[in-house]
């Protein structure tokens, strides 16, 4: 009976622990850097890690590009059924098909190369999008939203891309102190802020962020926060580097939609396979984070 009085006290000790101690825990002896931040929606509950930090964002700064888009779009600036012509100077390796399998010179309509830049994370689509709107643009519709801490920085590159003049920069990014964040920077917070305010269809219009929410829901990457969470629709934009991986998502629990943005950066292992460790830690930390937000 005392063993079982102690296993008891154990387990009701590890329960009651708060949430952040309990992420903590997990992340353990993890190598590399683990920046969070979690909301649910509802409730308002939340739970950070070096939340307001500065991170590299990798494909998730596609996000804020395709907000800036749809507001180009909303204005007259541009149409969706508006030809995007598929140059060499934009064509870069990784994620996407168009990159690999589009021939230059084929035109796609600015809806279509905005899917595929989401749903499919596509480098080139990515790089279409910012030859038409400019990194500069993205930066000036941030800063109508009030965010000044993410930047679009440049195009991506990759062969036949080098960047080497400024015409893919932003002036942000061609500041000397933000080289180190490549594509883009933005916080944990900054990336659930734009969540939030999508499901409440407050950025463009609520015809406009319930699409853009759509959009996501069809996100093909479920390497972290979808991976331990089947079954529950999730609106959510990855991004991958050699040493970071990230997930920005929107979680729709049935005890309140959770709005979860992770970072994890400094790994040093090498590793695109979907069992990378900084990927099945996000999905461990993800799953943690929604059972416990959905209940509060």
């Amino acid at each position: 009976m005392r063993l079982i009085g102690s296993l008891f006290l154990i387990c009701t000790i590890a329960i009651s622990q708060p949430l952040e101690e309990r992420l903590k825990t997990h992340i353990g002896g993890f190598e590399g850097t683990v920046s969070l931040y979690a909301k649910n929606l509802e409730s308002g509950a939340t739970v950070g890690l070096r939340q307001a930090e500065a991170v590299r964002t990798a494909s998730t700064i596609k996000l804020p590009i395709m907000l800036a888009v749809f507001d180009a779009v909303a204005r007259g600036k541009v149409h969706w059924s508006d030809l995007l012509t598929v140059n060499h100077t934009d064509r870069v390796s990784g994620s996407g098909v168009i990159g690999n399998e589009i021939s230059n010179g084929v035109k796609l309509p600015v809806a279509d190369v905005v899917h595929l830049m989401m749903v499919l994370s596509d480098n080139t689509a990515t790089n279409m999008l910012l030859e038409k709107f400019n990194a500069d643009s993205v930066n000036a519709f941030l800063d109508s939203l009030g965010l000044k801490t993410t930047r679009a920085m440049r195009k991506i590159r990759g062969d036949g891309n080098q960047l080497k003049d400024a015409s893919g920069f932003s002036k942000a990014g061609l500041l000397p102190e933000n080289q180190k964040y490549g594509i883009g920077v933005s916080t944990p917070r900054d990336m659930v802020w734009i969540l939030e305010n999508l499901d409440k269809g407050a950025i463009v219009s609520p015809e406009a962020s319930k699409e853009m929410l759509n959009i996501m829901t069809r996100c093909q990457d479920d390497t972290g926060v979808r991976r331990r969470l089947g079954g529950i629709k999730i609106a959510n934009k990855t991004g991958a580097l050699d040493a970071l991986r990230s997930d920005v998502a929107l979680v729709y629990s049935k005890r309140g939609k959770i709005a979860i943005a992770i970072t994890v950066d400094g790994m040093p292992k090498i590793d695109y396979s979907p069992n990378n460790v900084g990927s099945l830690l996000i999905a461990d930390l993800a799953k943690m984070i929604v059972d416990d937000l959905s209940k509060k």
